[in-house]
């Protein structure tokens, strides 16, 4: 069969390139009026996706009084909040790092919160009937590749080891069985784990605040802001002075300049195929489960509602210097690396029509842990980033500790050994740059050995391990 290549949408009414998630739940409200001139608030957020959205609620929820403005440069959830492969996870995957934070009885804590925030998300939708489409059917983590096989094993002993079994061992032929792909040899099944549709979450969040009273002014780039307090914050057209700020803005925020080394910027691209259920009804695809290979350029894929696959790869295309433009929204070489695993993965399907393909940044941190807390020590200014493409989920605590901080209540949120950690660091530019350039070509190389059942390059291996963590701890 002829491979297909994508199709060229139209794009969204101001020129730019949307996700199918934006594509399909844009147009459900007019546009929040941009800020002009000045303004007052108590609380001001930068970053209209899930951290800026959920904290507002969580402020609006623990003080009502509390004035509460959002400002977004786009439109609410036009940055990865509506451009995500639509997975909610919880940090289970991640719990050797969290050990390595907080120590094991605060690290169980949060795990056990990060699954719970889940199943909170989907009784938030149901109680304000917002539909985000939340499908249950749980996150299969599978190996593709020989060498993958077991790659969840030290995870598995990490949580025994704290009394926690959340992942449940599967057949590979139940892998191969539920994902409808040979590929697949062998695999471990999170049933917490749903699939939503992003940007429909976002737009959701984004009436619910709006309805509570939060002021939303969307189009509205924030240019700068004060250290002192109280604080300015500067706007293109205007700006607002407030007691503290919250930074919710991910791979943006890469240009302040106390958060230029906290995390990467990294690239993430997805292409969906049109509605084909009957063909994923033939592969035996039905569960809706959602897939995450083992491959540090992660490949994760989902079905939705109305029958399409979406598949995304991790394709860690590096930025050089604090600037994320529109370039990222899209990129046809990424594009054809993203359909050729999807093909790799679903031979079957290589003739199906791409109907949308799409792109974004990701703000990864070394160990894929959020840097939540305090910005320099200031009370006032907060600052919650660095979610490395699994912030659907954990957003919901994120917004819990950052609008406590802003209220100033200290409790077992505030007082987590989580807020305010001391991050690891990466080297500034052009450093980081050339040095991640040398990484991820290592990091390719030994993936394509691995793939093709080859035993990579030692050198190959080597230069991977400096590859900062995935979704998941592997060792």
């Amino acid at each position: 069969m002829a491979v297909s290549s994508p199709t060229r949408p139209a794009v969204a009414r101001d020129g730019r390139h949307r996700s199918l998630w934006l594509q399909q739940a844009l147009g459900d409200a007019p546009d929040a009026p941009p800020l002009t001139g000045a303004t007052t608030a108590d609380v001001v957020i930068a970053g209209g996706g899930f951290v800026g959205l959920w904290t507002a609620l969580r402020l609006k929820e623990l003080d009502p009084a509390c004035d509460v403005v959002v400002l977004e440069r786009d439109v609410c959830g036009g940055g990865a909040s509506g451009r995500n492969g639509g997975m909610a996870l919880s940090w289970w995957p991640k719990l050797s790092s969290l050990i390595r934070i907080c120590g094991p009885e605060e690290a169980l804590r949060l795990a056990r919160a990060s699954e719970a925030a889940v199943g909170e998300l989907g009784a938030f939708c149901e109680a304000h009937g917002i539909d985000a489409e939340v499908t249950p059917g749980g996150m299969l983590w599978t190996a593709t590749a020989p060498a993958h096989v077991g790659a969840w094993e030290a995870v598995m002993r990490q949580c025994a080891s704290v009394g926690a079994e959340p992942f449940v061992r599967l057949s590979a032929a139940e892998v191969a069985a539920r994902t409808g792909s040979s590929l697949h040899l062998a695999g471990v099944l999170e049933p917490a784990a749903v699939t939503v549709q992003p940007a429909k979450l976002a737009r959701g969040l984004r009436r619910v605040a709006l309805e509570r009273g939060v002021r939303i002014h969307e189009r509205t780039a924030v240019t700068g802001f004060t250290r002192e307090r109280p604080l300015r914050v500067t706007t293109d057209h205007g700006h607002v002075d407030a007691q503290r700020l919250v930074i919710a803005t991910n791979a943006w925020a890469q240009a302040i300049p106390e958060l230029r080394r906290s995390f990467v910027t990294v690239t993430s691209d997805i292409v969906a195929t049109a509605p084909i259920p009957d063909r994923l009804a033939e592969l035996g695809w039905t569960g809706g489960e959602s897939v995450t290979d083992s491959q540090m350029m992660v490949n994760y894929y989902r079905t939705t509602r109305d029958g399409r696959l979406v598949f995304g790869k991790g394709t860690a295309g590096l930025r050089l210097g604090t600037t994320v433009g529109d370039r990222l929204d899209r990129n046809p070489a990424h594009t054809a690396l993203v359909t050729a695993e999807l093909h790799r993965t679903y031979p079957q399907l290589a003739g199906v029509p791409i109907a949308r393909d799409w792109g974004g940044p990701i703000d990864r941190t070394p160990t894929s842990i959020p840097r939540i807390g305090r910005l320099d020590g200031r009370d006032h200014l907060l600052v919650g980033v660095g979610w490395s493409g699994n912030g659907v989920g954990p957003s919901l605590l994120g917004g819990q500790i950052l609008a406590r901080l802003a209220l100033g209540i200290r409790d077992q949120w505030t007082t987590s050994p989580l807020v305010d950690h001391r991050h690891d660091r990466f080297p500034p530019d052009p450093v980081r740059y050339v040095s991640g350039r040398l990484v991820r070509q290592a990091v390719v190389r030994k993936e394509r050995a691995e793939a093709a059942g080859r035993r990579p390059r030692g050198l190959d291996v080597r230069l991977a391990r400096l590859a900062p963590a995935g979704l998941e701890d592997k060792h």
